[in-house]
């Protein structure tokens, strides 16, 4: 719950930067790296649902003192999910690195 309210105060205050603050809209909007940077973090916060909703499904059994059962093939899609999220911080933070130094433009 912790990371979620961090996203979404993250993206609320990242839009109010881009729309009343620094160089304006117009400025980023025409900046792939921007663009891109955008994009991938909207794909990664729609993916983290998938493994919420599954650690959330382990809550009753849990508290009921069992381990939860996890399918193979489910653990494999939370695993992927996980490791593709990861992969996008990277290219988010490359994203980054190539605006501020005025890229992609």
């Amino acid at each position: 719950m912790v990371l979620g309210i961090a996203a979404g105060a993250l993206f609320i205050i990242g839009l109010s930067r881009v729309f009343f603050f620094e160089k304006g809209a117009n400025y980023y909007f025409h900046s792939h790296a921007f663009l891109a940077k955008f994009s991938v973090f909207i794909a990664v916060g729609l993916l983290s649902i998938i493994p919420t909703v599954e650690f959330l499904s382990w809550r009753g059994a849990l508290k009921a003192g069992q381990v939860p059962s996890v399918s193979a093939r489910k653990l494999r899609l939370i695993t992927a999910v996980i490791h593709g999220e990861l992969l996008s911080i990277v290219i988010i933070l490359l994203c980054a690195a190539i605006m501020a130094r005025g890229g992609w433009v």
